[in-house]
């Protein structure tokens, strides 16, 4: 009998690979002892590949910490989105989507990722842009879809600030903060942001 020959993968394949083991060993350091005190060598030896690897897929390791923070919030965005997405209230769309964006924070790490490591390197400024293309912008959705004939400006302010709130909630949870208290206390604000309407 002839054995079957092996499967050759291709290079699209194997860049995809290394990408991704690349990501997942920063991802791994990044959390364990933070963004200034990982050095790249480090990165290279837990992913297994060579140091022109990782130059190859990133330009530096700010590049590399970027990407991984744009797919950290990806995540979270794609969650909010999946759990709504077929909620035709909006007022309900608004709490199942408050309680999703919990969920999704829960992912071991991605709180000190998103919430501490991404501002203190890419800065407020890159940091909440970041977010708002990746999370904050379904709660921009939900609010002009509850409060139709608020201004663009006034729903503006009232993301910036729920999101502030729902990243501090995320953060205290992360520390040990009750995670009922502290999703019940939004959804109280949530409401109440609603019915002030």
């Amino acid at each position: 009998m002839i054995p079957d020959k092996p499967v050759r993968r291709s290079q699209a394949d194997r860049r995809a690979e290394t990408r991704a083991k690349l990501l997942e060993a920063a991802r791994d350091l990044f959390i364990e002892i933070g963004f200034a005190e990982t050095p790249t060598p480090e990165i290279v030896r837990r992913a297994g590949v060579t140091r022109g690897a990782l130059y190859h897929h990133f330009a530096d390791k700010a590049d590399l910490f970027r990407v991984l923070v744009e797919e950290e919030a990806k995540a979270v965005s794609v969650h909010i989105d999946r759990e709504t997405r077929d909620v035709p209230d909006p007022e309900q769309a608004m709490i199942i989507g408050s309680n999703a964006f919990f969920e999704a924070m829960l992912v071991p790490g991605r709180v000190r990722l998103l919430l501490e490591e991404a501002p203190a390197i890419l800065g407020h400024h890159d940091a909440v842009a970041l977010t708002r293309a990746n999370g904050s912008e379904e709660l921009r959705d939900g609010l002009t879809r509850a409060l139709p004939g608020h201004s663009p400006q006034h729903i503006d302010a009232l993301t910036n600030l729920l999101s502030a709130a729902f990243d501090r909630a995320a953060l205290e949870i992360a520390y040990g903060g009750d995670r009922v208290t502290y999703t019940e206390a939004m959804l109280h604000l949530v409401s109440d942001v609603l019915d002030g309407s």
